[in-house]
């Protein structure tokens, strides 16, 4: 029988590298040698297919087997290639007779023969199809998150038993061809039954209205006031106004949050919510390490990024906010390798107006000028200037806090049906469901913004009075195009700029 190639892939930043295995016997002390510039854990391989050969009753030949993973100038770092491996052995030795053509094959191997999920299963599939490989052999571990990849077949394995059954026409292999899933929805996970929802914010009328613009068009909050007064509860409020994610959208958080997680077999159905605590080191937030994986920034793509207490995160972690607020990606460059990750979220912060939280309100201050000069420069401008929306978060009255909430009061499903009207509006203004207001380029405002004289008028008054900034001056733009979505108007009126000028971050400006 002609030898079949045989294919895993490796790991490469986010994306990923098909490697081809090869294997041959030799004369010599009965030994497994793996080559091709391999670590630890591919290395360890050689134990794993020894055992899990003696386990399944498979014949484990007394020779010198040298493998090969070839490019074998590339770092091979993963435990996915067990299984290709032990396939090139059997293959070596005449112990397969119907190998599938022109097949990736993806799995961990198990000391009692077991084939166990990898990590990074969907770059490894993405990889593997920009190569022209549409069939792949995965770990049943796998299949939920590998069926979100379209085009592509899946054979699923259990065990390596079973495997060897399938190559030699032993047994049927079970195979999933994704485009025939692409329209079968998938269902959301179950909320918990003490998530927020908006009805369960007291007042804040202006809080509520922020965070539903925010969710309507991906813009950017800070969220200032003293504490105790419900910063953070609207914050993790914004989440359950965004609209389910589709199936494309999936596949990206799925893919990152595979890469850094340890339950990196979990289909990820929700959109994400990350708050690291602001002791968190840039690292943590960024992303990068030994072996350079996402941080906090991308485990938020297409979902909200908050930092609880803003000017209270190191000075690094928040300037580092300046290019994903912009570009919607994160840059990691390293000396061995450079990895770019998609971070396209929606940033809600918090701040206190003082180190005690006081200044301004009917509490007294301890702080001394100085110190709250210091705590609000911590802020950069170029950081408030990515700020779509600055709202105050006042005090309430406390003895409004345990009345009955109205039954007319305005709920977070009755929002969210205006956020995803106003969605669909920008689906049809910009022809994807990728797109949000918050994204358009300079280009797009000229092409959609649609202001009237009026409006126009407003605006740059408004610029030449409060010194706009040439991103702050688009991205009123941007907001009023979201407000005037959400009051189904194909023009931006005059009340629309009033309503998204107010919303420009004055306080930290002004110290």
């Amino acid at each position: 029988m002609k030898n079949r190639r045989i294919c895993g892939v490796v790991e490469n930043g986010q994306h990923g590298l098909v490697v081809d295995i090869e294997c041959q016997l030799t004369k010599g002390l009965p030994n497994i040698i793996i080559v091709g510039y391999a670590n630890k854990a591919v290395d360890e391989a050689k134990e794993r297919i020894r055992n899990a050969f003696a386990s399944s009753r498979l014949e484990l030949p007394v020779k010198r087997i040298t493998v090969n993973l070839a490019p074998a100038d590339i770092p091979k770092e993963s435990t996915g290639f067990d299984l290709a491996i032990a396939t090139a052995i059997l293959q070596a030795t005449g112990q397969s007779t119907a190998l599938p053509e022109s097949c990736a094959i993806i799995g961990e191997l198990g000391l009692e023969g077991s084939v166990r999920p990898v990590r990074g299963i969907i770059g490894k599939l993405l990889a593997g199809k920009h190569s022209g490989i549409k069939t792949f052999v995965i770990p049943s571990g796998n299949l939920a998150q590998a069926s979100l990849v379209p085009g592509i077949q899946l054979i699923d394995i259990t065990s390596l038993e079973q495997w060897y059954a399938i190559i030699n026409n032993q047994a049927e292999p079970s195979i999933t061809d994704t485009d025939a899933l692409a329209d079968n929805p998938v269902a959301p996970a179950p909320q918990p039954e003490d998530v927020l929802g908006i009805e369960d914010v007291i007042g804040q009328a202006l809080g509520k209205r922020a965070i539903e613009i925010s969710a309507a068009g991906g813009h950017n909050v800070l969220l200032g006031g003293p504490p105790g007064t419900g910063k953070s509860m609207l914050a993790k409020v914004l989440p359950t106004l965004l609209p389910e994610m589709n199936r494309h959208e999936m596949l990206e958080v799925t893919h990152l949050h595979s890469l850094a997680s340890n339950d990196f077999n979990q289909l990820i159905v929700d959109r994400p919510f990350r708050a690291p605590h602001h002791s968190a080191s840039n690292v943590a937030v960024v992303g990068g390490g030994n072996s350079v994986r996402p941080g906090e920034m991308s485990l938020a793509h297409r979902g909200v990024l908050l930092f609880d207490e803003l000017p209270e995160f190191g000075r690094v972690t928040v300037e580092a906010l300046r290019q994903p607020l912009e570009s919607r990606t994160v840059t990691i460059a390293r000396a061995k390798e450079t990895a770019e990750y998609p971070a396209n979220f929606i940033f809600i912060a918090t701040a206190n107006p003082c180190p005690c939280g006081h200044y301004g309100t009917t509490k007294p201050c301890r702080c001394l000028p100085n110190q709250i000069l210091q705590y609000r420069r911590k802020l950069s401008g170029p950081i408030l200037d990515r700020i779509d929306i600055y709202v105050d978060v006042h005090e309430i009255d406390n003895s409004h806090l345990l009345q009955e909430t109205s039954p007319h009061a305005t709920t977070s499903d009755m929002v969210r049906q205006k956020v995803n009207a106003a969605r669909a509006r920008q689906t049809e203004r910009f022809g994807t469901t990728s797109k949000l207001n918050a994204d358009m380029t300079n280009r797009d405002v000229k092409a959609h913004a649609q202001l009237e004289p009026a409006s126009k008028e407003m605006l740059d008054h408004a610029a030449e009075k409060f010194g706009l900034s040439a991103r702050a001056y688009m991205r009123s733009v941007k907001l009023a195009r979201t407000i005037a979505d959400l009051d189904d108007s194909a023009a931006i009126k005059p009340k629309h700029i009033a309503e998204a000028l107010q919303y420009r971050p004055h306080q930290y400006h002004d110290a």
